[in-house]
């Protein structure tokens, strides 16, 4: 059964993170992504999952002409450069759309499209900072805490402008027509924060300082604590109920101790809290907690499981215990992604390993493709005889 983005042919000029991942998800759901690498260097992206790769020596006119051409026949360009780079090259939307009405640019950068950040460099802590974001995370009296580059970078970048693509793909059915999708990272994360940044404007659950409030650190039932082995244990338990199963689970009275939503008592509470985790290792709580509404669960490591375990089979936990590799989400019923296979799959492509092959796909006769290997236009790495 085809996949649900089967048919469409994504090219994907080389880049970091964002784009990659962006691609990524296109090609799990079906989509033909092929990178467009350059003639030199070796590729560190390891998120090539299902892709093919095509190098292009984009400082060459006759390569620029030959991506030019490419692009007349496909659905998608992801843009991962800074902005202006493609107009630079001779291949800006008004050119590409004018070729190909139908075709979707969808462009990622740090700071937008426009104004004056819009070709600074920058980071997903950077990012962060600049949408309000950062200020947000971590503990009153400590800097803010960026949490590894998976906010910006992948939920506010590339799983947004996968997002991007997907709606002008659905709205290009109704028009017939292309367009730009900018998925800048700034914007991108800002979104993502929407309802945090309603629930401080109206006053709701958020306070000011930093970590003071229910859900950013400030209360005691919404907080990781260290175990007895140095791991740690998450602990959501908001709603009352839920509250009272942890209560009971870590062996205390709720008519001992404090209202629950007191702010006054949550600084003394957190402490105590701390202590009782700190007498038994991450498996005993886990154990404690496992098929209790206490939301309490094991933070989990990709590495190596819970050690100490109790004997118990994974069917009947609630819990596992240890954290499953990533897989496509969200999952489809009827036609659902390719899966990930972290023990067989190779991430890594070679720039190049699909360059006769594709080129060929798009419509180039032998003999021009032999000029292009010749003139170091394009590179070949299935082949080296070709690029002699």
């Amino acid at each position: 059964m085809p996949l649900p983005l089967s048919g469409i042919v994504v090219l994907e000029l080389g880049g970091l993170a964002p784009a990659p991942f962006a691609g990524m998800i296109l090609s799990d759901f079906g989509a033909s992504v092929i990178r467009i690498d350059r003639t030199n260097g070796r590729s560190t992206d390891i998120l090539a999952r299902n892709k093919r790769s095509i190098s292009l020596n984009l400082k060459n006119p006759t390569a620029i002409a030959t991506l030019r051409e490419m692009t007349k026949k496909a659905d998608v360009l992801l843009d991962p450069f800074r902005p202006g780079v493609l107009e630079k090259l001779g291949l800006g939307p008004d050119v590409l759309l004018k070729d190909n009405p139908r075709l979707i640019i969808a462009r990622i950068s740090g700071f937008g499209p426009s104004g004056p950040a819009s070709k600074a460099a920058g980071h997903d802590i950077n990012y962060l900072a600049t949408a309000g974001v950062l200020g947000m995370i971590g503990q009153e009296g400590d800097p803010p805490v960026f949490p590894l580059n998976v906010l910006a970078d992948f939920a506010g970048g590339g799983l947004m402008c996968a997002m991007g693509i997907l709606m002008a793909i659905v709205e290009r059915q109704r028009s017939g027509k292309g367009q730009v999708v900018d998925a800048n990272l700034t914007s991108g994360t800002s979104y993502l924060t929407t309802f945090p940044y309603l629930m401080q404007r109206y006053g709701l659950n958020f306070a000011e300082p930093r970590g003071s409030s229910m859900l950013d650190g400030g209360a005691h039932f919404y907080q990781s604590y260290k175990t007895k082995d140095g791991r740690f244990m998450s602990v959501g338990a908001i709603e009352p109920q839920f509250y009272a199963e942890l209560i009971k689970g870590l062996g205390l009275k709720l008519e001992d101790l404090p209202n629950q939503h007191d702010n006054e008592h949550w600084p003394a509470m957190k402490e105590r809290f701390a202590t009782i985790f700190a007498s038994k290792t991450q498996a005993e709580w886990t154990d404690i907690f496992d098929g209790t509404d206490a939301c309490v669960a094991p933070i989990l490591s990709f590495r190596e499981p819970i050690p100490g375990a109790s004997p118990v089979t994974q069917q009947e936990r609630q819990w596992p215990r240890q954290a499953a590799p990533p897989q496509p989400a969200p999952a489809l019923s009827r036609t659902p992604a390719r899966p990930a296979d972290y023990e067989n799959d190779v991430p890594f492509l070679t720039p190049g390993e699909h360059t006769c092959e594709i080129l060929t796909q798009f419509g180039f006769s032998k003999d021009k493709i032999d000029q292009l290997l010749q003139s170091g236009a394009a590179m070949d790495a299935s082949s080296p005889k070709a690029n002699l």
